[in-house]
């Protein structure tokens, strides 16, 4: 929020410990963003997680638990989508504006050489591909706007700290990365799927 903030941009921000926003319930969704007035030409949506309450990633087929792959999908893919479900109104229509989801780079299929991760895997890969079919819906009404999903990088936290064989870099850094890719964006890039650097990753 810093980063956008330095740029002299006015920032909302909306989180589930301060603003009780729960991005799996969509009522939660409806109303917080109900409360919100005017245009926003840029909505980025900064939630995910690899593991919850009670399960972790998924490292073999006998891990896998309906329940845990049901919530996945809430968090990953749903959620997000909600967001812009109830968002659209707030998108300029005679200007550029941007609705970005944070995805992950495990979430390409043709990138997949692992395996593992199924439930994460999969609700990213889901979560790219319902971000690329409402672009199509959202450039019927919103001809300016565009609607991508990024790939941050491994950003340096508590969590990803366990994970020692990726470089990663600060919160700051990621966020300026993003917005650079942001700013480059053109009405031709709305669907995409782009890393960090603002190089496109294969579906």
């Amino acid at each position: 929020m810093h980063n956008v903030e330095s740029r002299g941009e006015s920032v909302v921000a909306l989180s589930r410990s301060i603003d009780g926003l729960d991005i799996v319930d969509e009522k939660s969704v409806a109303d917080s963003l109900d409360r919100l007035d005017g245009w926003f030409d840029r909505i980025i949506v900064a939630t995910g997680a690899l593991s919850g309450a009670g399960y972790r990633p998924e490292k073999t087929l006998k891990s896998l638990d309906p329940a845990a792959i049901a919530a996945q999908f809430a968090l990953n893919a749903t959620g997000p989508m909600l967001v812009l479900k109830h968002a659209l109104r707030l998108l300029p229509r005679d200007r550029r504006s941007v609705f970005a989801v944070l995805s992950a780079r495990v979430g390409s299929i043709g990138d997949n050489r692992l395996g593992g991760w199924y439930s994460y895997r999969a609700s990213k890969a889901a979560l790219n591909q319902l971000v690329h079919t409402a672009a199509i819906e959202v450039a019927r009404s919103h001809r300016q706007a565009i609607c991508v999903t990024l790939h941050p990088g491994t950003v340096a936290t508590a969590f990803t700290k366990d994970y020692p064989n990726h470089v990663s870099v600060s919160s700051q850094e990621a966020a300026q990365n993003l917005l650079r890719v942001m700013d480059g964006l053109s009405m031709a890039d709305t669907g995409g799927f782009f890393d960090w650097a603002g190089k496109q990753v294969v579906w």
